[in-house]
C-alpha cells in the first residue's frame, strides 16, 4: 500500500513538474507600450500629476500596497503575463530591472499619453510614444551586453507586445475642453482618420525594431465610463458623442491592421476589440457576477466619477462586485473578463486569432 502511494506521489510529482516546464517553455518575453491602461509603475518615478501612487490603490494586490497601476489589484499586462508562465513585467524606469530581470521584458507604458504627441499635455511629465520606443532601442543595447546581439534579436523577434492607445487621445485631448485645439483642426471623422494614419506609424517602428507578435487594443466604451457619466449624463447613459468616436475608431484601427499585416505578410498585427469585451459586462452586469457597471469602487461625486481615487475618496467595500475601480479604469475582475477574451475569445474580441491559438503556432515553429 505504502508503495502504491509512493508511485502516485512521484508520479503526481513529475506531472507537476512536466507542467512546470511545458509552461516556461510557451513563457515568452513581454512588452507593454501604453496609456494608464497598462503602465505599472512608470509614472511613479516622474514628476506627473497622473500617478497612481496612493492608498486605496493596490488594495487587492498581493503586496496591499499601491504600484503605480490604475487598479484595485492586478491590470491588463499583469495577467497576460500570468497567462503565458511568465513573472509582470518591471517599469523599464523601475531600478530593479536589470541583469536576468531584462530577459522577462519590460514595461514602457505612460499614464496619460495617446497617439499624438499633444494628448497629455495637462499631466506634463509622462512618457510619449516616441520616448517609449526609444526606450525599447535602449533595452535592446542593455540585452545585447548580457546576451550578445544575435540572441538579443532571437528575443525581440520571439516576444509577445501589447500596445494600448487611443483613448486618451478623445477623452483628454479632443473633447477635454469645449473647442479644444484638436476639434477647431479637425471634424470628428477626420480626427478619428488622422489618429489611425498616426498609429499605423508606430505600428510600423515597432515593427522595424523586430517586433513581430504585437496585441494593438482599441479604445473601450469611453462614453460609458463613471468619469463620463458624471460630466454627461442625467440618467446614467453613456455619452453618445464620446461612443460615437469609439464607433468610429475601433473598426477603422482594425482596418489598418488587417492592412499592415498584408504588407508584412504575416500576422503579425492582433486587434483586440477592449470595446466589446468592455460592453458586454456593461450592458449586462449581472451576467458577470458586478452589481453596477456605473458607479465607480473608489471616487467622489455622481457616479463616483469625479477625480481620481485618493485617500479620502469613497470606497465600496467589495471590489468583485464594480466593473469599474476608479472614474476611468476596470476593477481586476474586469480585468480578467477582458484578458479572457484576448485568450480564448472569438474574433468578435481578438482578430486574427486569440491568443491561445498564436501560442499554440509559435510553439509549434519552434519545435
Amino acid at each position: 500500500m505504502a508503495t502504491l502511494k509512493s508511485q502516485a506521489m512521484f508520479l503526481f510529482l513529475a506531472l507537476l513538474m512536466l507542467k512546470n516546464v511545458a509552461l516556461q517553455a510557451h513563457a515568452r518575453t513581454f512588452f507593454v507600450f501604453g496609456d494608464s491602461l497598462v503602465d505599472n509603475g512608470n509614472n511613479n518615478y516622474l514628476a506627473t500629476t497622473a500617478r497612481a501612487d496612493n492608498r486605496p490603490y493596490g488594495i487587492d494586490y498581493p503586496t496591499r500596497r499601491p504600484t503605480g497601476r490604475f487598479s484595485n489589484g492586478l491590470n491588463i499586462p499583469d495577467l497576460i503575463s500570468e497567462a503565458i508562465g511568465a513573472e509582470s513585467t518591471l517599469p523599464y524606469l523601475s531600478p530593479m530591472l536589470t541583469g536576468q530581470k531584462l530577459l522577462v521584458g519590460a514595461n514602457f507604458a505612460s499614464a496619460g499619453v495617446g497617439v499624438l504627441n499633444d494628448t497629455g499635455a495637462q499631466f506634463a511629465n509622462i512618457i510619449r510614444m516616441p520616448t517609449q520606443m526609444a526606450n525599447l532601442e535602449q533595452y535592446k543595447r542593455r540585452v545585447s551586453d548580457i546576451i550578445g546581439p544575435q540572441e538579443t534579436e532571437k528575443l525581440i523577434s520571439q516576444s509577445l507586445t501589447l500596445v494600448t492607445l487611443g483613448g486618451n487621445d478623445f477623452v483628454n485631448n479632443y473633447y477635454l475642453v469645449p473647442f479644444s485645439a484638436r476639434s477647431r483642426q479637425f471634424a470628428l471623422p477626420n480626427y478619428v482618420v488622422y489618429v489611425v494614419s498616426e498609429y499605423r506609424k508606430i505600428l510600423m517602428r515597432l515593427y522595424e525594431l523586430g517586433l513581430r507578435r504585437v496585441l494593438v487594443t482599441g479604445t473601450g466604451p469611453i462614453g460609458c465610463v463613471p468619469a463620463e457619466l458624471a460630466q454627461h449624463s442625467r440618467n446614467g447613459e453613456c455619452s453618445a458623442e464620446l461612443q460615437r468616436a469609439a464607433g468610429l475608431f475601433n473598426p477603422q484601427l482594425q482596418e489598418m491592421l488587417d492592412d499592415l499585416n498584408r504588407e508584412v505578410r504575416s500576422s503579425t498585427f492582433i486587434g483586440v476589440n477592449i470595446r466589446q469585451s468592455s460592453i458586454d459586462f456593461i450592458s449586462d452586469p449581472g451576467r458577470y457576477g458586478f452589481v453596477t457597471a456605473k458607479i465607480a469602487c473608489c471616487g467622489q461625486g455622481p457616479y463616483n466619477g469625479i477625480g481620481l481615487c485618493t485617500p479620502l475618496s469613497n470606497l465600496c467595500p467589495n471590489r468583485e462586485i464594480y466593473a469599474f475601480w476608479d472614474p476611468f479604469h476596470p476593477s481586476e475582475k474586469a480585468n480578467r473578463l477582458i484578458v479572457k477574451n484576448i485568450l480564448v475569445g472569438t474574433t468578435d474580441y481578438i482578430s486574427p486569432m486569440n491568443l491561445s491559438t498564436i501560442m499554440t503556432l509559435d510553439a509549434a515553429e519552434k519545435v
